[in-house]
């Protein structure tokens, strides 16, 4: 369609970019599910906290791992314009 065929390391670059954007949202998902609900796997506390403790941290650290996708993966495609 009119687009210039990429070398190899271009595309070796890009899968190292998405390799990276990965792991550092895995980590950052990780570290805020562990934040947030920690407590919930450490102190006994009422089912109905562990339960919203729970459900926060796996919502709020997914969601964080996608922004942190993207913002990685947008800055590399700045980068290379």
């Amino acid at each position: 369609m009119g687009a210039a065929r990429r070398s190899q390391a271009e595309r070796d670059d890009i899968t190292v970019e998405i390799g990276y954007a990965l792991l550092s949202a895995c980590f950052l998902g990780g570290v805020v599910f562990a934040a947030v609900a920690g407590p919930a796997a450490v102190w006994t506390l009422p089912p109905a906290v562990e339960r919203l403790l729970w459900a926060t941290g796996a919502t709020v650290a997914g969601a964080l791992a996608v922004i942190r996708v993207v913002h990685v993966l947008w800055r590399h495609a700045a980068r290379r314009r």
